[in-house]
């Protein structure tokens, strides 16, 4: 392996993403399909032959600096620090960085922005070195989330922003990582719009729901929820019944979807959107009501289908709309939500 650290500066930009279907099974065995989107992280590193990590956003007003060993602490700069950390163990970097961070991705809106900045940190650290592949970066960023930042998060955010590029979608396998990269149809239009309801998973909710589906696959003796059957998980108590319905349908949603997508049937694609909303709001429980009165008026106004993306507890939304009449569409949308932003 060669060690790039004679680049005195190393940059590199990651895209953020959105999840069309499949959520919350990367973890309980489900295929899902996440499309990148044009907003972006740039990472720039140049080291600084010191002990001290100093990292800079021009997303926040204060620059900040901490030792090159030194713990999380619930701060933005985690993603960053975790990752540094990570790429030194491996010997891609030596000592100390000065870290640059320029970002077009709303934080707290789901579409992945800490998965972007990790992997684009990882990137530009590990420059120049031909082992070092995109499915190897998307790992390193799930082991940072999982171990560093303390959430327990599946693989799929990873695998996207790491290999997906704008106007394309990921078919990807949770199970053993195979993948293909699809192309959107001319006559789908993809619609991304912030709620204006703010989320974190690190406040806890994430790990409970995903604690309750393991408990829930154990309890049916599964290795992955999404193996179970309907009638299967029937004796379970609520909460674990619930969480389990949805990743068994959402799993067969989220292959139906795919299918779909292959076909070019926009029309079956937005029912299994509606269909995955309504899951995500009754049995995972991860929806507000803001968030599903948006989702009712987006397909109340002409949508072929709307939904929560992401882990939920607010974020964003995502709607299939027939491109002719988007325009239109989101003119309406707006003027009964004026405080919604489009991202895409």
């Amino acid at each position: 392996m060669t060690n790039p650290s004679s680049l005195v500066t190393r940059e590199a930009t990651v895209p953020c993403r959105v999840n069309l279907i499949g959520e919350w099974i990367d973890f309980n065995g489900g295929a899902v399909l996440p499309m990148a989107l044009a907003p972006s992280a740039t990472v720039q590193l140049t080291a600084n032959g010191t002990a001290l990590d100093r990292i800079r956003s021009t997303s926040f007003a204060m620059s900040r600096t901490f030792a090159i060993d030194a713990p999380a602490e619930d701060h933005w700069s985690d993603y960053v620090r975790g990752a540094l950390q990570y790429a030194r163990r491996r010997n891609w970097i030596e000592s100390g960085q000065d870290v640059s961070v320029d970002s077009t991705i709303p934080v707290g809106a789901g579409l992945s922005s800490s998965a972007a900045i990790i992997v684009a940190t990882l990137k530009a650290a590990s420059l120049g070195l031909a082992d070092v592949d995109g499915e190897a970066l998307a790992f390193a960023a799930k082991e940072i989330e999982n171990t560093f930042i303390g959430v327990p998060c599946g693989i799929m955010d990873q695998m996207a922003v790491a290999l997906g590029k704008p106007g394309t979608v990921l078919a990807l396998d949770t199970r053993d990582c195979s993948y293909a990269l699809l192309n959107l149809p001319e006559t789908w239009s993809v619609v991304v719009i912030h709620s204006g309801v703010r989320r974190a998973l690190s406040d806890g909710r994430y790990r409970v729901r995903r604690d309750q589906c393991l408990e829930a696959a154990a309890s049916v003796g599964v290795d992955f929820l999404c193996d179970a059957s309907l009638p299967l998980i029937e004796a379970l108590d609520a909460p674990l019944v619930n969480r389990a319905r949805h990743a068994i349908s959402e799993a067969q949603r989220s292959t139906d979807a795919i299918a779909a997508l292959r076909m070019g049937d926009r029309s079956k694609f937005g029912r299994l959107m509606n269909e995955s909303h309504v899951s995500l709001r009754d049995d995972m429980e991860v929806s507000t009501p803001e968030i599903d009165q948006l989702v009712c008026d987006a397909v109340g106004l002409g949508a072929d289908g709307a939904r929560i993306t992401g882990a939920g507890f607010g974020g964003c939304i995502v709607a299939l709309v027939e491109p002719e009449r988007m325009e239109t569409w989101w003119n309406a949308l707006k003027l009964r939500h004026p405080s919604i932003e489009r991202i895409v």
